[in-house]
């Protein structure tokens, strides 16, 4: 699916031609796609790929040196990113000196909402993530797992359009791993949210993803995408789903 047959009513992000170096090392080079709106993007490679370059010029935190990025159809420097889009690192980032609901609340500090509004949205994202009843925990009572639904929550509590998630869950058990993959499976499907996912797992982009795209390194170029077209939940040792895994290895 290209740029030019995408309606722009259904386009979510669409990158045309984009490229950035640092100093005098070209990172990113002449990177064109496009993202659905709803979907889920897994944006998988090697390390160099600029897999983390490319979600950092999404989310509005690192300008490209050339080219265009269109988010909901708007160019990104007109984007009020703080009001539409979150990002989910790789470390929880949670503060050590602040409860699970001051966490959670700091996503709307500089929102301009009333308080009682803020309150309200705090407690649905807790509700949202299966933590109403440790709004008064601290970070060190939580296990990691647990860390990782405040910092989802932390995400979703100003109602994102869409959710950039640079490896969230890497740091996680694979027990653990699975239940966030599916709780994210879960509320992507409640709220209609683009999600875009980096990630080095193949099994993890194959299990969450709508469609995954391949980045080769020095400099990061698109390589590969390759549509998910498999029924949900999706096991890594069922037989369909264990194939494109392995074809996909084949590619990384």
């Amino acid at each position: 699916m290209t740029i030019s047959t995408l309606p722009d009513t259904q386009k979510s992000i669409a990158l045309l031609a984009v490229s950035k170096s640092f100093a005098a090392q070209k990172v990113l080079e002449n990177i064109s796609l496009t993202i659905q709106r709803g979907e889920i993007v897994a944006l998988l490679g090697a390390s160099g790929g600029g897999k983390s370059t490319l979600l950092n010029i999404m989310s509005g935190l690192l300008p490209a040196d050339s080219g265009e990025i269109l988010l909901q159809g708007v160019p990104s420097e007109k984007f009020q990113h703080w009001q539409r889009v979150a990002y989910l690192f790789q470390e929880d980032r949670l503060l050590p000196w602040r409860t699970v609901e001051q966490n959670v609340h700091f996503g709307l500090e500089n929102s301009g909402l009333d308080a009682k509004t803020r309150r309200q949205r705090v407690a649905e994202a807790l509700e949202l993530v299966g933590l109403a009843e440790f709004i008064r925990h601290w970070p060190h009572q939580l296990s990691g797992g647990m860390r990782s639904r405040v910092a989802l929550a932390r995400s979703l509590v100003v109602q994102p359009e869409i959710l950039l998630m640079d490896e969230p869950f890497s740091r996680l058990d694979p027990q653990t791993r699975s239940a966030m993959h599916d709780e994210l499976l879960r509320i992507q499907h409640l709220t209609g949210m683009t999600v875009v996912l980096v990630t080095h797992d193949v099994e993890e982009a194959v299990v969450l993803a709508d469609r995954v795209l391949i980045l080769k390194p020095h400099p990061g170029r698109l390589h590969n995408e390759t549509p998910l077209d498999l029924p949900r939940p999706r096991i890594a040792t069922h037989p369909a789903v264990n194939e494109q895994i392995r074809l996909l290895r084949l590619e990384v």
